[in-house]
């Protein structure tokens, strides 16, 4: 039997506690603001517990056997799910023996805290309020999974954690002086790979993982497109590539010789799942002088000479697209189409790079008022 008692608290506040007595259960109850929220709450638990569905929920649970069933629902589909996991070790690490009702908003900005002052591994530096964050939602999507599918929880603790402030996103781009630099370098480049890729990124915007892992069904030499399906891209949503310019004749070439028991258009090495080129495209930033910086190489030895990387990364060549679109006076709609962001936001962070695109459309919209006047 269900029990709703409303309890005002000294600041005038109000709650509803509902508890229920079901024999051969031990004694439930939770707390809520809202007194169709506890009914609701009630009824539901109170059923499941004279149809045998009921075992207690989050209460004999802890966040480790929490994690270990959301890795089993979310580890074959999740695209991102090295990352995620990742990040959910670290939670487990802090917390994976306690239970899933100690896990309180209280107890998980603590942890945001100390994660936030922890430094990246491998001599990453400081943590950003952007990684903080990503680890967050890789909590709060395991604690959904919780509420979801598991009725181990009633509710999300990690929405009531404040989540920390981020910078506005680091968007690095080649110049007009740099990009004929890296060009020549990936030319000169003895791995066959790097140049195609390097174009295609370049000239479509698409993601690394996009790039590495394209198949020639999705390749149209007569239309000049790349059409990427829905489920293949970071936000799972399909879209369609432009296919222009060198590397279209690079790719044409790549399919009279390519593997009859390969569809990749960059097959991968034995034991990998997609092609690595991280070496090759950080040599040919050093022979470029990008972003070039001293580094001590991953031995023993204390005498190891550093060696010469770069801080230019793949994701740049993305960015280095988007604001080419940008400075071309493409709109932040055709760039956000074109590179498929998820919300225009993304691409408006591109704009500042069209000053003059700004003064065109008060020119045309003065000239459709018939107000144009003479000032050019």
């Amino acid at each position: 039997m269900a029990t709703i008692e409303k309890r005002t608290t000294g600041d005038g506040k109000t709650s509803y506690r509902a508890k229920i007595r079901v024999k051969g259960f031990p004694v439930e109850s939770a707390t809520f603001e809202r007194l169709t929220d506890s009914r609701e709450w009630a009824k539901r638990i109170e059923s499941d517990m004279k149809a045998g569905r009921y075992f207690g929920g989050g209460k004999k649970k802890t966040l480790g056997d929490l994690f270990d069933s959301y890795a089993a629902a979310a580890a074959p589909h999740l695209k991102s799910w090295d990352g995620v996991k990742r990040r959910l070790n670290w939670w487990r690490e802090k917390a994976g023996g306690e239970l899933l009702e100690s896990i309180t908003p209280a107890r998980i900005a603590k942890l945001r805290d100390e994660l936030l002052a922890t430094p990246k591994r491998n001599g990453g530096g400081q943590r950003s309020g952007a990684d903080v964050n990503r680890a967050l939602a890789a909590l709060s999507a395991a604690m959904k999974h919780g509420i979801n599918e598991l009725d181990w929880l009633e509710k999300n603790p990690v929405k009531r954690v404040t989540k920390k402030k981020e910078s506005g996103g680091r968007i690095r781009f080649l110049n007009d002086e740099e990009l004929p630099r890296l060009l020549a370098a990936v030319r000169a480049s003895p791995h066959p790979d790097l140049l195609p890729a390097v174009l295609l990124a370049l000239t479509t915007g698409a993601r690394s993982g996009e790039v590495m892992g394209l198949r020639w069904s999705q390749i149209d030499f007569k239309r000049r497109a790349i059409t990427l399906h829905q489920g293949e891209t970071k936000n799972n949503a399909g879209r369609a590539l432009p296919l222009s310019g060198e590397v279209v004749e690079l790719l044409q070439a790549r399919n009279k010789v390519r593997h009859i028991d390969d569809d990749h258009v960059f097959p991968p090495h034995e034991g990998c799942q997609v092609l690595e080129l991280r070496e090759p495209f950080k040599a040919a930033l050093v022979e470029a002088n990008i972003d070039v910086r001293e580094t001590r190489p991953k031995t023993r030895r204390k005498d190891a000479p550093p060696v010469l990387t770069s801080d230019f990364r793949w994701h740049d060549l993305r960015h280095t697209a988007a604001s080419y679109l940008t400075m071309a006076g493409v709109s932040a709609i055709e760039v956000a189409r074109v590179l498929g962001h998820k919300t225009l936001a993304m691409s408006l962070r591109y704009s500042h790079l069209a000053p003059d695109r700004v003064t065109e459309l008060g020119d045309k919209l003065a000239a459709r008022m018939g107000v144009a006047g003479g000032a050019k």
